[in-house]
């Protein structure tokens, strides 16, 4: 029988400055894990990545990859490769968001 992994439920403090946006001290992972998972896989450094890959279950990474757009082309690419994800599933690297966000980001 395979325990499931709690989630943590505090962001550690080295990692509140890849958010920026928010009060970083009042993100909770448990309650937010796309949210979390996405920003420190998308904007986070190689420690940030590996408190993610050791703190949430693959199951919850892939799908923050099949569920969220917000991933830089680069790093969709990367993760899908580094997770076994097929590229179609990765929904940063669909076609029709890509072309969009050409249009929008040229860079």
């Amino acid at each position: 029988m395979s325990r499931q992994k709690s989630l943590p439920t505090k962001l550690p403090r080295e990692f509140h400055r890849f958010f920026w946006d928010v009060e970083a001290s009042q993100v909770n992972p448990s309650k937010l894990p796309y949210y979390v998972v996405n920003r420190l896989l998308d904007k986070g450094n190689l420690d940030a990545a590996r408190w993610v890959l050791s703190s949430f279950p693959k199951e919850t990474i892939v799908e923050t990859f099949r569920k969220v757009k917000d991933f830089s082309p680069w790093n969709g690419v990367f993760w899908a490769n580094y997770l076994e994800i097929p590229r179609k599933e990765v929904r940063c690297l669909d076609p029709s968001y890509l072309t969009m966000r050409r249009k929008l980001w040229q860079y």
